[in-house]
């Protein structure tokens, strides 16, 4: 009998690791993005004696928090897998968050009396 355990078909974790970090960093500008957004928004309608509503504080906390649950998903999908595929799961996700980032600057843009009360 063979006693060495079965080889792992995943990457090296510190390539892992590195492509992990390098496409994290484009999710976490869409989290700042978001995040500024949100900042701006709030600022921008004080200063006019109105308030972000409920949907709008949902809309702009969820567009920050998306882009971190779609890392974790990529991530969670791909670190097991070959290096290359990893690599296309996490572009991937990426560009799913960049879709969502298009809906909710159109729906903020087109909305935005509904945002405020």
């Amino acid at each position: 009998m063979d006693a060495t355990p079965p080889r792992r078909a995943g990457a090296p974790t510190w390539l892992i690791a590195t492509i992990g970090a390098l496409v994290g960093l484009f999710y976490a500008y869409a989290v700042w993005n978001a995040i500024g957004n949100l900042i701006e928004s709030v600022a921008f309608f004080g200063e006019n004696g109105l308030a972000l509503n409920g949907l709008g504080w949902f809309v702009w906390i969820f567009a920050a928090v998306f882009p971190l649950l779609v890392w974790g998903g990529a991530f969670a999908l791909g670190y097991r897998r070959p290096a290359h595929e990893l690599l296309l799961i996490m572009i991937t996700g990426l560009a799913l968050v960049a879709v969502f980032w298009l809906n909710v600057v159109a729906f903020t843009t087109l909305n935005t009396s509904s945002m405020v009360g």
